[in-house]
């Protein structure tokens, strides 16, 4: 278990004080004077919701209840994902005498946060009024249970569950200090680990607790998913597999086992799962959704079209559905299609994931159908949408990229000139999203001899690892650190993600690595496997920029959803490209997108050689090849090359002013 250290106390600002006072009104029954507060500070932060929910409670105990669930529904459409309020809603539908209703508030709130023993308690009651015996009991287990946990491992986990992460966490971290190793305090943590994205803690968590608890099924699905989300699929599938030996119909067991065996490029299998999880599926549309994503890997596009469809019609105004088919980049939605999802966009009930992916599909449809003006403004609306829901400073990539620069130098080099795994397998395919790497992936996975496999994590994964935790917060620690490791550490570095890298291979010599962003750690790469073979995929800027503007990334790539910074983050890879360039001489290939358009055999039998690979007709023939493809030009790439697409971007010439502009001389630069 990683060492528990204290939060800093966090300093409360004026509304935080006033809310603890009414509060504490509340507490003392003086419902008139915490219902005046709570009008009075609604006039200045008319959103704030502690504000309503405290509002709601003191109308209902001044028996206006009428006005409480007014206020509640006021709260819903801000929070939805406040469990406080169904709860409240609950307590209000009592007092009406509305026992449906009101179960059906109380298990809206505790299926967002488990840890409400008076919704428990309510219902609990109110099934055995009802004459539900059996959901009484388990009504009753859950009271037990809560009961059972310390005060403040309850109040944490309902904190989190509110989504008051950082108050959990220090909460949290505060009682395991002073009690120790508790099972379920250790896996609070870990969650919150899980929600800051801080995966290597939580996967030490999750150890511990399963040392202590190795029955704990629930821990071991979110370790299993920790694993997951460090993309070792393996060991989460062998998590799954543990799990549904002890309940093979558990849908959250099989669901998972799913995703596993996705990350592990076994889709066949996975295919088989989600259509068993459909019989008694009560939200089929995300079973529907997984099937077709597998389906379109695989290359079956008919079968993954209507899967598609399938899922849309599940779920009315589903972003993700109409995203997915846009996103086909050969499918043309009908009018009738087009005017669905206008509708579905503009509805105010639409969710934020939905409205967004919504606009990206329009901007698609109606670029498909020339009209180009409203196609930007939709593309440029998701946009601002996505960025709104991330943080991405530019800044930070920047200051990585000069730290690049002066740690990874030609005497860094030549100071490791045989340091490393000496294997030739690995191929890098690096650049920008839309560059084209998905094309020479293809073209080089047509090849006998190379594995075509993912954009894989690894190397990412293994400089973030270098990075550390305690560096984590100024960048400081990588890349500096390489300047000093010891060549039998680059040697376990090269031979760790040789390893690592086999689940995804099935025996050729060669395989490809085309994680785009790579590009930001060729250093590393270099010194920890000097034989690799590194590909830069580099496409004309304003093609390139714009591509990314309207694409929809699953996750990741934050740097694409405004124009200025796609401009700065194009800029910063031209950059770094011409440091290692002048580095690593000789070491890199650049393919440019619209050469090998233009001139296909040439630039194949290019690629090749630099590969030390013989020819084979097949990589010209790259779109007859049957493969896995799992990036958005998964389609595109099993057609022909056709010029026509290399210079779409100028339909959207007169709004791309603010593009062309940030990106300065990199318009012309981007050949040197």
């Amino acid at each position: 278990m990683p060492a528990v250290t204290p939060a800093p106390a966090p300093q409360r600002s004026p509304v935080e004080l006033e809310v603890q006072r009414l509060r504490a009104l509340l507490g003392e029954r003086r419902f008139a004077e915490a219902l005046a507060g709570a009008d009075a500070l609604r006039r200045a932060v008319p959103g704030n919701r502690d504000v309503l929910y405290l509002r709601a409670i003191a109308q209902r105990h001044l028996g206006d209840t009428a006005a409480a669930l007014a206020t509640l529904a006021e709260l819903e459409r801000l929070h939805p994902r406040f469990s406080g309020l169904y709860q409240e809603r609950g307590y209000c539908r009592v007092a009406l005498r509305q026992a449906p209703e009101a179960i059906a508030a109380f298990l809206a709130g505790v299926n967002i946060n488990p840890a409400l023993p008076g919704s428990w308690s309510m219902l609990e009651s109110l099934y055995r009024l009802t004459g539900q015996d059996a959901n009484a009991a388990q009504a009753a287990a859950h009271v037990a249970a809560l009961g059972r946990l310390p005060d403040e491992v309850r109040a944490a986990t309902a904190l989190f569950a509110d989504g008051e992460t950082g108050a959990a966490e220090e909460l949290i971290r505060g009682f395991l200090l002073r009690h120790g190793h508790h099972v379920e305090a250790m896996r609070l943590l870990a969650r919150i680990g899980v929600a800051r994205e801080v995966y290597d803690d939580a996967q030490l968590l999750l150890e511990g607790v399963l040392a202590l608890a190795p029955d704990y099924h629930a821990a071991r699905l979110d370790y299993a998913r920790v694993l997951a989300e460090r993309h070792l699929y393996r060991e989460a599938l062998a998590q799954a597999e543990q799990l549904l030996a002890v309940n093979p119909a558990d849908r959250d067991y099989r669901t998972f086992a799913a995703l596993a065996c996705v990350g592990l490029g076994q889709h066949e299998r996975a295919i088989a799962i989600y259509r068993g999880l459909l019989a008694g599926a009560t939200q089929p549309a995300e079973l529907h959704l997984s099937i077709a994503h597998s389906l379109k890997t695989l290359g079956r596009g008919r079968e993954a079209l209507d899967e598609y469809h399938a899922a849309a019609r599940a779920r009315p105004g589903f972003g993700d559905a109409w995203w997915s088919l846009a996103n086909l980049k050969t499918y043309r939605f009908a009018a009738a299609e087009i005017g669905e999802m206008r509708a579905a966009e503009s509805s105010p009930a639409t969710p934020g994931a939905d409205r967004y992916q919504l606009c990206f599909a329009l901007g698609k449809a109606l670029e498909d159908e020339r009209q180009y003006a409203e196609s930007f403004g939709y593309y440029a609306r998701g946009n601002a949408l996505r960025r709104a829901t991330g943080i991405y400073r530019p800044e930070l990539h920047e200051r990585n990229t000069r730290a690049q620069v002066e740690v990874c130098t030609r005497e860094l080099f030549a100071r490791h000139r045989h340091t490393g795994a000496p294997a030739r397998d690995p191929i890098f395919i690096v650049g920008l999203p839309r560059s084209g790497s998905t094309l020479i992936e293809q073209i080089l996975a047509s090849h006998s001899a190379v594995e075509g496999t993912q954009e894989l994590a690894d190397i990412p994964r293994l400089a973030a690892r270098l990075q550390g935790r305690d560096g984590a917060a100024d960048g400081s620690r990588y890349p500096a650190v390489l300047a000093q490791l010891d060549p039998a550490e680059f040697l376990r570095l090269g031979e760790n993600y040789l390893r690592d890298t086999q689940v995804y291979r099935s025996g050729k010599p060669r395989f490809i690595d085309k994680m785009p962003n790579n590009f930001r750690h060729l250093g590393l790469i270099h010194l920890m496997l000097p034989n690799a073979k590194i590909i830069d995929a580099r496409r004309e800027p304003m093609a390139c920029c714009f591509g990314n503007f309207k694409q929809l990334f699953a996750r990741g790539q934050e740097f694409a959803y405004g124009l200025e910074d796609l401009a700065r983050y194009y800029r910063t890879y031209l950059e770094l490209m011409r440091h290692w360039q002048a580095v690593l001489p000789g070491r890199i290939l650049r393919v440019q997108h619209e050469d090998l358009v233009d001139d296909l055999d040439g630039n194949v039998r290019r690629i090749l050689e630099y590969c030390e690979l013989d020819f084979e007709p097949a990589c010209v023939e790259f779109h007859k090849t049957e493969r896995s493809v799992r990036t958005a030009s998964s389609e595109q790439v099993r057609q022909p090359l056709y010029r026509e697409g290399l210079e779409q971007w100028r339909h959207y010439e007169p709004w791309l002013g603010p593009l062309r502009a940030a990106l300065g001389d990199a318009v012309t630069r981007y050949r040197e």
